[in-house]
């Protein structure tokens, strides 16, 4: 099968001990709707930041490559090896 790419937006929030938590990552069809969205959710009560990203890779074997990022909002992590 042929390598597909997922654009994600993924909010980011703090927990009640301060630390930076991921919310629920959001799939698109397209880059620009994926940093659209992370851009709105970065203004979303109770969000610190958000990034659009994409990966990809091939879902029938689970080899995706790593995560890179299209736009970063606001307070988000720096390191995406974790994504």
């Amino acid at each position: 099968m042929a390598d597909i790419s997922y654009y994600v937006a993924l909010p980011f929030s703090t927990d009640d001990e301060g630390s930076v938590v991921a919310g629920a990552a959001e799939e698109f069809q397209s880059a620009s709707s994926a940093i659209r969205r992370a851009e709105t959710l970065s203004r979303s009560e109770g969000v610190i930041g958000a990034l659009a990203f994409t990966r990809s890779g091939d879902p029938m074997t689970g080899d995706f490559r790593d995560a890179t990022l299209l736009k970063a909002f606001g307070s988000v992590p720096s390191d995406l090896a974790a994504l």
